[in-house]
């Protein structure tokens, strides 16, 4: 079995690892773009050349099925790359956990970058899964970034101002990036408020990564022996994971668990 990621950048370790516990034995396709990112800024004519560059480097590996693990594209290029690609290779986008944090009750909010936040798709599924629940909509520019370039003062400035546009009493946050999984802690701790409940953060990589496996009739099987490798591709270009992966746990769940081909 064989699972492709997408995703500008570091952002596809999530879902990445999310598919790395449930199938150990699965080989892996990372394809990011680190000569075109970020995607966010670009618009959405833009966001979908990069992805569908991206995701034919990746399938020319031959694998089962295709995960984008980019909010941005999954927004702007879903379309563009089920259009390319099906049905001989399934394409499961990102959505952001909007229905499961309205579950919860509100307030929520949701954090994304600017080319995601106010975007009809996103208002779309806060008009389906979360009407009459309080949402707000969080812009987090260069929070991306940050992440990826493992910057930690940038990091913790990001995630500061955006939780300065997140209302206190906020119940839960929803991380409409990928990139933003990667750094959960930091996010808990500048929005949790004293004498609140817990924050809860609603992520995706768990349910893209169940999905995948669906999408080819695949049975999650955590037990099975860890035989599955990486094939990491750069802008097309066959390398080893970024250093700046190792920053993060589920960088380094992957280079200790899958060895690179």
């Amino acid at each position: 079995m064989k699972i492709a990621l997408v995703d500008s950048g570091l952002g596809l370790l999530p879902a990445a690892a999310a598919v790395r516990r449930l199938r150990p034995d699965a080989d892996l396709v990372l394809s990011s773009d680190p000569d075109g990112m970020p995607w966010g800024p670009r618009s959405p004519e833009d966001v979908a050349e990069h992805a569908v560059q991206a995701a034919e480097a990746a399938a020319a590996h031959r694998p089962d099925v295709l995960i984008v693990a980019c909010n941005t594209a999954s927004v702007h290029a879903l379309p563009a790359l089920r259009a390319r690609l099906e049905p001989e290779l399934p394409v499961v986008g990102t959505v952001p956990a909007i229905k499961p944090a309205a579950a919860g009750g509100g307030p929520l909010a949701i954090w994304a970058t600017p080319a995601t936040t106010g975007s009809a798709y996103q208002r779309a599924l806060i008009a389906d899964f979360a009407d009459g629940i309080p949402v707000t909509e969080v812009p987090c520019p260069g929070l991306a970034d940050a992440v990826q370039h493992a910057d930690p003062e940038a990091t913790r400035a990001a995630v500061a101002a955006a939780a300065g546009l997140t209302p206190p009493g906020t119940r839960a946050v929803v991380l409409g990036c990928t990139h933003y999984e990667l750094v959960t802690d930091a996010i808990r701790g500048a929005v949790q408020q004293p004498g609140l409940p817990p924050l809860v953060l609603h992520g995706s990589a768990g349910a893209v990564a169940a999905q995948a496996l669906r999408r080819i009739g695949a049975e999650p099987a955590p037990e099975a022996p860890a035989t599955g490798g990486i094939t990491v591709l750069l802008s097309g270009r066959e390398e080893r994971l970024p250093a700046d992966a190792a920053r993060y746990p589920e960088g380094r769940l992957l280079a200790e668990t899958a060895p690179v081909r």
